[in-house]
């Protein structure tokens, strides 16, 4: 993804958390790619945060569902998902 400094600046604590998990984020100046977000070196000897947290988080989602209404297909997720990154360029 791509964002330009503005942008970035107002949301670094995400495109740091996208980097991290291998998303590649270029930030721009006045649409001039000049940087890149990379993980640190090391990054992947290093303990995985949030497992547990997140394995916690997973077995609630199984005892208490989404409602019918509010479920959708990984299909209609990644749409979504393509549709929000295309509107942030």
């Amino acid at each position: 993804m791509q964002v330009n400094i503005f942008e970035a600046k107002n949301r670094l604590s995400q495109l740091v958390k996208a980097a991290q998990s291998g998303d590649e984020v270029v930030i721009a100046n006045r649409g001039v790619p000049v940087a890149k977000l990379v993980p640190a070196e090391g990054q992947d000897d290093a303990p995985a945060v949030g497992s547990a947290r997140a394995h916690d988080i997973l077995e609630w989602l199984d005892r208490n569902p989404l409602p019918a209404h509010a479920r959708r297909s990984r299909e209609e997720i990644e749409a979504g998902v393509r549709d929000e990154r295309t509107a942030w360029e």
